[in-house]
């Protein structure tokens, strides 16, 4: 029987760009219409990558703005990170940039596991305020992966918890390699 190995991640972005939509469309498959603003929600889902099972623990955090302090929780036992952001909404395009250099201050300047979600592409054709190689871009820079999705048309969304898993694994494995460090 494969060990199961837990990652818990943060859901992480602006108000209104559809992280709640993203988690339940991940863990219950379905898109839900309306709900309540999120104050902070945890959902539990096990997956298999590869030969490996993984308990997935997400946190879908409040949407948080440039001036937010971002709290312990935030860094302290996190493996990876879900920036999410709208494709029809510059401003939060502008507040991830801003969510990533407090994260990254806060971690003390590791490197860290991070997916950037461009959400809403459905929306793409009538209301796009940032283009896709925007997105690419700031990827790139921060050495994270770039998807875009939406949560209403199911695009994507599994390929975003699949990819952060791979990625703390990637990231997590890249230290113990640069380091030469070698227990007995």
């Amino acid at each position: 029987m494969p060990l199961v190995r837990h990652r818990k991640v943060l859901i992480i972005g602006s108000r209104a760009v559809g992280k709640t939509s993203l988690a339940h469309q991940f863990v219950e498959g379905k898109f839900v219409e309306c709900y309540e603003p999120t104050v902070e929600s945890t959902y539990n889902k096990m997956v298999v990558v590869g030969k490996d099972e993984f308990q997935l623990q997400l946190v879908d955090t409040a949407g948080q703005d440039e001036y937010t302090i971002l709290p312990h929780s935030f860094i302290i036992g996190i493996h990876g990170y879900i920036l999410v952001y709208s494709v029809t909404s510059l401003r939060s395009f502008q507040v991830v940039k801003t969510l990533h250099n407090k994260l990254y201050e806060s971690r003390g300047k590791m490197r860290m596991p991070v997916v950037l979600v461009g959400n809403k592409a459905d929306l793409a054709l009538q209301s796009r305020e940032v283009k896709t190689d925007e997105g690419k871009k700031l990827a790139e820079s921060w050495g994270a992966i770039f998807l875009e999705s939406s949560a209403k048309e199911n695009q994507v969304t599994q390929g975003i918890f699949m990819k952060i898993i791979e990625e703390i694994d990637r990231v997590d494995n890249s230290y113990s390699r640069s380091t030469g460090c070698c227990l007995m």
